[in-house]
């Protein structure tokens, strides 16, 4: 694994041990540097979560990703600086109601003195590091977050107060979610099935392209554009996510 070339695709530098504040200072600068997106779905291509494609799209075409790949690449890269990490099946909850099947998202769980929940893989989320091991308020530039025991030793996490998703505490494989990974690219009943979304954090906020539309927050200020074309729409995506396509998503 190329660690250097992931290490400037994020503009970070290798910690010199793996702690709490390195992991606070890498997950930041991965949710600031490699965007939540569902755009292959629109581009007619198939994910691989095989480790050589996985890292060539994260690090070597400047690509993002969705759950899978997201954490999954970011999980590597831990694993190679001297983290212990695991990997965690999650299931969201819908908007609709109820929890979506097994192995509807990956986690990441990083053990130093106590257990942390890393998420860098769920659009609008986390970002610094969870505790695990306690049920109390954690506040964070995102909001609140909290976890709490659910059934057969699961876990929920919860974002201002609400249930986002549940965890299960058995250790998985990446193998384990090429099926899910399928399913949310081909899909329509996926939640990715409602148009290409890619989003990025900010200092100040997150920046969102959403079909034909660019989303802009800071702080509790939202503005909302249209984008007039389909060169409106490529300039965005390079500028804002330094995502260069040849075409527009279709959706």
């Amino acid at each position: 694994m190329d660690v250097e070339g992931y290490l400037r695709r994020i503009g970070a530098v290798r910690p010199a041990v793996p702690d709490l504040a390195a992991l606070r200072e890498l997950q930041r600068r991965h949710l600031e540097t490699v965007p939540f997106e569902n755009l292959d779905r629109y581009l007619g291509r198939q994910i691989d979560l095989a480790e050589p494609a996985l890292l060539d799209k994260i690090v070597g075409q400047r690509r993002g990703g969705f759950c899978y790949e997201l954490n999954g690449a970011f999980g590597l890269l831990l694993h190679h600086l001297g983290f212990e990490v695991q990997l965690l099946a999650g299931r969201v909850l819908r908007r609709e109601g109820g929890f979506g099947p097994p192995l509807d998202h990956l986690a990441l769980r990083v053990d130093l003195a106590e257990p942390w929940l890393i998420d860098v893989g769920f659009g609008r989320f986390s970002v610094r590091p969870l505790r695990l091991a306690t049920t109390a308020a954690q506040p964070d530039p995102a909001g609140r977050f909290t976890t709490r025991p659910a059934p057969h030793g699961d876990v929920d996490v919860l974002h201002d107060g609400d249930v986002v998703y549940r965890l299960e505490p058995r250790p998985r494989a990446l193998d384990d979610f090429h099926a899910m990974a399928w399913f949310h690219t081909n899909s329509p009943q996926s939640p990715f099935a409602h148009g290409p979304t890619c989003s990025l954090v900010t200092p100040g906020g997150r920046v969102t392209i959403a079909g034909g539309r660019l989303i802009e927050t800071t702080g509790a200020e939202r503005t909302e554009r249209v984008l007039d074309g389909d060169d409106a729409i490529l300039r965005a995506y390079e500028e804002h996510f330094g995502i260069v396509l040849d075409r527009v998503p279709a959706g």
